[in-house]
């Protein structure tokens, strides 16, 4: 048997994306940018996927420019509002448990003369809202805080946030990364004070290298990629057609039955857990006392006495796939700084596997891992021993 329970480092891409996708290469496969027939028919996909995207988050199809996945979307909203906005200030506020997507593009911007301020979180992964007031100043443009977080699924209150953040300087740009959040949260920018939201495809069953950032109107942004002035000029390059018709495409299929997909997601991860948590040696990270506190499909698990590699490759070769942290920062991650951050133990910080869930997963897979979890413990301890 085989169980895929990694959907929050990637997804299985839904049939009715690639069947989009393959009629983009293989019909429709004109340049967008060109007059004729063949481009116009190109360009209609981009325009309809901007329609589906738009009318999900109630903002107008402008506000959505695309890119080539969460990393771009992010690196465009931090360095490209930074750089805009940098006679006004150079502080931006952000926390300890951001993706390595938005930490980097930070170390960079100090680097190049902006003060970063880190706020701490508590052990279930939430903002300390007071901290974060009080890191507010006159200069500061820019916060960042993501929606949920990757390696725990901690989820934060960004309509409270930004109603304190704003309250205190009105002037202060809000960024989220919603790379986790879009697909399982019904999310509205207007509605929350959201001004800058970065979103990926592929965790959504869409296509990898899929992707868009919401930039609210008015807010003042610079592009990082110049040519030909695709996207009114924010995002140059033939755009990837039929990426973006996939990620529409997902986009409109997630949101199918949503509170049925995620009243089942939740069902799902309150059996691992309960599950898992009878067995001597584990314990659950950042979940809240209660299970829609965090995320519905991210499962953080620390197992005492066993190094997460050996235990992701023991698993492997049962058929069940896991991550040791987050799968987009590289082959050989380093302890996570979010597990760091909300006060996990050091002896376990080397010991935690994330489980992730999607509308795919079942019941038997959820099952077959709890299984092999309790066959295989006790073996690797011993031989540890040994």
């Amino acid at each position: 048997m085989e169980a895929y329970l990694d959907n929050a480092a990637t997804t299985r891409a839904f049939d009715s994306v690639k069947d989009i996708m393959i009629e983009t290469l293989s019909m429709d496969y004109g340049n967008p940018s060109s007059k004729h027939l063949k481009g116009m028919e190109a360009e209609r996909y981009i325009r309809d996927a901007k329609d589906i995207i738009s009318k999900r988050l109630k903002v107008e199809p402008k506000e959505i420019i695309f890119t080539s996945g969460g990393t771009e979307s992010n690196n465009m909203a931090l360095i490209g509002t930074a750089l805009a906005n940098k006679r006004r200030g150079n502080h931006i506020i952000t926390t300890g448990i951001e993706h390595s997507s938005v930490h980097n593009p930070l170390i960079f911007l100090e680097e190049n003369g902006f003060q970063i301020t880190y706020v701490p979180v508590d052990s279930y992964g939430k903002v300390i809202t007071e901290e974060l007031l009080s890191a507010v100043k006159e200069d500061t443009i820019l916060v960042s805080i993501m929606y949920v977080n990757n390696e725990i699924g901690s989820v934060q209150n960004i309509s409270e946030i930004s109603k304190k953040v704003k309250a205190k300087n009105p002037n202060v740009i809000l960024h989220v990364d919603a790379i986790q959040a879009f697909g399982k949260y019904n999310i509205y920018p207007k509605r929350e004070g959201i001004d800058l939201l970065s979103v990926s495809g592929h965790k959504i069953h869409g296509p990898k290298g899929s992707g868009f950032l919401y930039i609210k109107d008015k807010i003042k942004i610079k592009p990082i990629l110049y040519g030909g002035g695709q996207e009114k000029g924010m995002r140059s390059g033939t755009e990837n057609v039929p990426a973006i018709a996939g990620l529409g495409q997902a986009v409109k299929e997630i949101y199918e039955n949503h509170e049925d997909k995620i009243k089942n997601l939740y069902s799902i991860k309150k059996t691992f857990i309960e599950e898992v948590s009878q067995i001597e040696g584990v314990t659950i990270n950042g979940a809240g006392d209660k299970l829609e506190d965090s995320a519905p499909h991210i499962v953080s698990a620390s197992f005492e006495g066993i190094r997460s590699e050996v235990l992701l490759h023991a698993l492997e070769e049962k058929g069940i796939y896991v991550s040791s942290g987050s799968a987009c920062s590289s082959n050989h991650p380093a302890l996570s700084g979010t597990l760091k951050a909300i006060g996990v133990r050091d002896d376990l910080l080397d010991a935690t596997i994330r489980f992730s869930f999607s509308v795919n997963t079942n019941m038997k897979e959820i099952g077959y891992t709890v299984d092999m979890l309790k066959e295989l413990l006790p073996v690797l301890r011993r031989f540890r021993r040994h």
